[in-house]
């Protein structure tokens, strides 16, 4: 049988204290899919976020992001009290997440002053040592609040005493950090575990690359192309398309292929067996640059000036696996991204939102939609799809409706009412269920009808990733409505 899920970002998920985390509401959304007959969770990733505040700029690609631990739950601990839980209410329309820094760090800390570090749980958790180099990191960070590169020499190089003198002299500080993963893997462990026993298949999400300010590169920088004073010499990127004319200048450091092969993508072997951990289903973002990769040369502002280079993606899939993987195919694909997705046997991504502004070969209508792919109306990079028709002038919304009048033919749907812009994205939500696709995951915002205020991110700016949803909209009525939708189209 077809499935179907909605996308729900962790941090927009409703709740009183400026942020989402793994409390009530996140047990409350997945009743909700239980409710509506959907059976898919897709998250966004779950790692603490950096610069720009995008959970794609991660600190470390193994973390949790501190503020999704949830507050009430510190309560019924007794490692907050409930007139600091009231003080840290927000219920602003968007994230704080200057606000969040500066209130919500404070609050885990004296969370922390008040936890046995000689509970056996925690000491177990520490004995294997998964964020010791995290923790250390984060100290380290927060002593000279810079860049790892330009930290004190014995200190960016890992220096054995070094590191040593500074953990002695750093305990707490180091604990501190390794707390606050300890909370974050029991609270989410087990809201995934009431998700997986109601029937929810949760989706993660593992960016392609990582930070170049961040723990992994810190402690493996052989396994990037670094130069002598550890600042790339290329760094990743996509070239001008749909969503930037410029291209999209992400900054990230270019693997060491090299230096992988030799010790077997032990690298890669690592974070994909931790994202297993995490998540059912991982959704490899940006999977065209395990063919082919667009590289920038490190200092360009823009991305236009960069250059094609091969990847070896069967080599990186053998070494993984090709279990529970989605590959994000959006931008400029080719038959060598088709066919390392064939090789991979996984399923891409079709995005309603690009359908209906060309010819009857447009790859994500639904006639040329396979089943072993995974449809979406629209992605968290794109424009809600009420923001998106709302953009278009009549003439181009007017040809949009015809090619969606014979997309509804094809998936069966016989009349639809197009007057609107409600009742045309109405119509593209059908078109979703109806394909072929084994899988349609909407983004919440699109059931919900939101405008653009509501779009997650629009690549290449900032001030994103802050879109927040109340809980008044998750009704019965709501529920009700997407399982009849599922019904009608034989998903579950």
């Amino acid at each position: 049988m077809k499935k179907c899920g909605l996308l729900m970002p962790v941090f927009s998920l409703p709740s009183k204290y400026g942020i989402g985390s793994f409390g009530k509401w996140a047990y409350a959304f997945v009743d909700f899919l239980k409710n509506s007959g959907h059976t898919y969770w897709q998250m966004l990733p779950l790692t603490q976020t950096g610069f720009a505040d995008s959970p794609y700029a991660s600190c470390a690609d193994a973390s949790g992001n501190p503020y999704f631990i949830d507050l009430e739950i510190l309560r019924t601990k007794k490692l907050l009290t409930y007139r600091e839980v009231e003080g840290a209410i927000d219920k602003n329309d968007y994230i704080d997440y200057g606000k969040l820094y500066v209130e919500r760090y404070a609050l885990l800390r004296k969370a922390f002053s008040r936890f046995d570090v000689n509970d056996k749980n925690f000491k177990a958790f520490l004995q294997k040592g998964e964020f010791y180099d995290y923790a250390m990191f984060m100290a380290i960070k927060q002593k000279h609040n810079d860049v790892w590169m330009n930290w004190p020499y014995e200190l960016k190089t890992r220096d054995a005493n070094a590191l040593a003198t500074f953990a002695q002299e750093n305990a707490q500080e180091i604990l501190f950090w390794q707390f606050l993963q300890f909370e974050f893997r029991n609270q989410y462990q087990e809201l995934k575990q009431y998700a997986n026993k109601k029937g929810i298949t949760i989706v993660g999400d593992l960016p392609l690359y990582v930070s170049l300010d961040s723990v992994d590169v810190w402690v493996n920088p052989e396994e990037f192309l670094l130069d002598e004073t550890y600042h790339p010499t290329i760094v990743a990127g996509c070239p001008p398309d749909y969503f930037s004319r410029t291209g999209q200048l992400w900054g990230n450091p270019i693997y060491n292929y090299e230096h992988m092969k030799q010790n077997g993508f032990a690298f890669w072997k690592n974070r994909v067996q931790r994202a297993r951990k995490l998540y059912d289903v991982i959704r490899i973002d940006h999977f065209r640059g395990l063919d082919r990769f667009w590289a920038i040369p490190y200092g360009h502002e823009t991305a236009e000036h960069g250059w094609w280079v091969n990847a070896p993606g069967r080599e990186i899939i053998d070494a993984i696996g090709r279990e529970g993987l989605i590959a994000e195919d959006l931008g400029l694909i080719d038959d060598g991204v088709r066919n390392l997705m064939a090789y991979a046997g996984v399923g891409g991504m079709k995005v309603l939102q690009f359908a209906f502004d060309s010819g009857d070969n447009n790859p994500y209508l639904p006639w040329n939609i396979n089943e072993n792919s995974v449809v979406y109306t629209g992605t968290h990079d794109n424009n809600t799809t009420v923001g998106l028709l709302k953009s278009l002038d009549d003439a181009t919304l007017e040809s949009w409706k015809t090619m969606i009048k014979k997309s509804l033919d094809y998936v069966n749907v016989s009349f639809k009412n197009l007057r609107g812009i409600k009742g045309v994205a109405e119509a593209i939500l059908d078109i979703a269920y109806g394909s072929n696709a084994k899988l349609c995951i909407v983004p919440v915002q699109d059931v919900l009808f939101l405008d653009e205020k509501y779009r997650i991110n629009t690549p290449s700016t900032t001030g994103c990733w802050t879109v927040r949803i109340k809980e008044s909209v998750f009704t019965e009525s709501l529920a009700g409505s997407l399982k009849r939708r599922a019904k009608r189209f034989g998903r579950k």
